[in-house]
């Protein structure tokens, strides 16, 4: 036959869209032609394609060949359709008589002697070969991301496994399934933060509904302690969310192995100096950024204020939609960011002074007026972490609950929220938290008063119920009115933040 179709699979954002490989071969001048909107890289392939069938000792054909990636419209770039482009070459001169090739797909890079080379963001790849049935056949270096996938994937290290398997010679291994690690190993425990109980409290209440959260005080006082160790308390990732998170990472070119807690909430903690490119995803070929790479997990964002304002006004999207959408000249790219931000700040760079003049003084003012009122009012918890007292500090015997307790309750929090309405309730929106969190007229009218007292908008005041409804789901019943005013105590700081942020 002079007409193959091999199928393969690019990588566009953490979505691998089909790529079929067709190759015709006629009479002519001897010729190679790679069509399909081929990138310098993929189309350096017909030089790597030719020696590797060569050095593998089958023959090229000396004819015109025409190579076509179709879709046609859809930007193929990188090494990834060399073995495809081999394996389609192979069936179209006949010597791969007798194959079936529409069952499987080829993602490989190739050398010049014939070895198959590792490419990167492969897991998406292996995970919609799963979903459309086919096997797929990749380079040994990556059964690591490929053995997350409960898929029919074999893996090969040189272009003559692949055509011995094909041809029934012999028989490619299978990657082995990965085993789930321990969530809890790569994090620190909670028993180590001494005092701190309404912080302590909060960060509960954060993980069980997965509501954002500010820290604001002096320096010294714990908050990077506190908010590195959230992790440890939140629930479990499903299987859907942990191939979501090991996705981000392999787009990004994260080498995995058995020494990478796959199943583990990330947490990342970029430096107030990156840009926002760095912070949401970028580049000519857009590239996830901090918010995607903390997808499921913690973006930590140390000394809030030092922070360029333009640089979190881009994050009020993320926040909101849990997406963030690039848009550049060679196409459109969308990644995750369903993640929790955890915020820590002082109220000014002065040394704290104590009492409630310091949040009023001019300095404080001053240092809060880089931050804008839209952009605090998307988080849910504002909380202040006071200076320990002496006793507290030096009592070697104090110590707090561990991690694993605490998490015990979050867990029970977070089932009860999932089989009420299937998400957390950070995630609910206004007419889901309207039905269930119907408050009684006597509460209404609280919440009435309050609303005009402390002057919250609209996005406010439904963080403020769903706050309380995750303070329900903690203990275990409805939503009441010790709930309801828990929840705005730790709105006490909006004046003060909203003020300076507005001014």
């Amino acid at each position: 036959m002079s007409l193959s179709t091999v199928y393969s699979r690019a990588r566009v954002g953490v979505a691998s869209p089909l790529v079929t490989v067709e190759t015709h071969i006629s009479n002519g001048l001897p010729s190679l032609n790679i069509v399909g909107l081929p990138e310098a890289a993929v189309r350096e392939s017909k030089d790597r394609v030719r020696s590797a069938i060569i050095n593998s000792h089958f023959e090229f054909p000396t004819r015109r060949i025409t190579i076509n990636l179709a879709p046609a419209d859809l930007p193929k770039e990188g090494g990834r359709y060399d073995l495809a482009i081999a394996i389609s070459v192979l069936a179209a001169s006949g010597q791969l008589d007798n194959v079936n090739l529409a069952d499987k797909e080829f993602v490989g890079e190739l050398a010049l002697s014939g070895d198959i080379r590792g490419v990167s963001g492969l897991l998406p790849s292996a995970i919609a070969c799963q979903q459309a049935g086919r096997q797929l056949i990749l380079p040994t270096v990556n059964q690591d991301e490929a053995a997350l996938v409960e898929g029919d994937s074999v893996c090969a290290q040189h272009l003559t496994q692949v055509t011995a398997h094909l041809l029934k010679q012999a028989s490619l291994p299978h990657c082995l399934p990965f085993t789930r690690d321990e969530v809890l190993s790569n994090f620190k425990d909670m028993r180590d933060v001494k005092g701190q109980y309404q912080a302590r409290r909060a960060l509960e209440v954060a993980a069980a509904g997965g509501h954002n959260l500010l820290f604001v005080g002096p320096a010294g006082t714990g908050k990077t302690m506190l908010a590195s160790r959230l992790p440890s308390i939140m629930p479990a990732m499903t299987e859907e969310e942990s191939l979501s998170v090991a996705s981000i990472q392999s787009v990004s070119g994260r080498k995995m192995g058995v020494e990478w807690h796959w199943s583990e909430r990330p947490f990342r903690s970029p430096h107030h100096s990156c840009s926002a490119v760095a912070l949401v995803g970028g580049g000519s070929v857009p590239k996830p950024g901090e918010a995607s790479l903390a997808h499921c997990g913690v973006l930590f964002l140390d000394e809030l204020p030092e922070f360029d304002r333009k640089v979190l006004e881009v994050l009020r999207e993320p926040l909101e939609n849990g997406e963030v959408h690039i848009s550049r000249a060679r196409g459109q790219v969308t990644y995750p960011a369903r993640f929790q931000l955890v915020a820590a700040m002082n109220a000014s760079n002065e040394a704290y002074s104590g009492g409630a003049d310091y949040y009023q003084s001019s300095a404080s003012q001053k240092y809060l007026k880089k931050l804008s009122a839209p952009f605090l009012d998307r988080i849910d918890l504002h909380v202040e972490v006071p200076p320990l007292p002496s006793d507290v500090l030096v009592n070697t015997a104090e110590e707090g609950e561990d991690s694993a307790s605490i998490r015990q309750r979050v867990e029970l929090a977070v089932a009860r929220q999932r089989q009420r309405q299937g998400c957390q309730n950070a995630q609910l929106d206004g007419r889901q938290l309207e039905r269930i969190c119907a408050l009684n007229e006597a509460d209404s009218l609280f919440m009435q008063q309050a609303l005009e007292k402390l002057k919250l908008s609209a996005r406010a005041y439904h963080r403020v119920l769903k706050v309380a409804l995750t303070l329900a789901d903690l203990s275990g019943g409805p939503v009441t009115r010790s709930h309801l005013m828990e929840s705005l105590s730790y709105r006490k700081m909006e004046r003060m933040l909203g003020k300076a942020a507005a001014s």
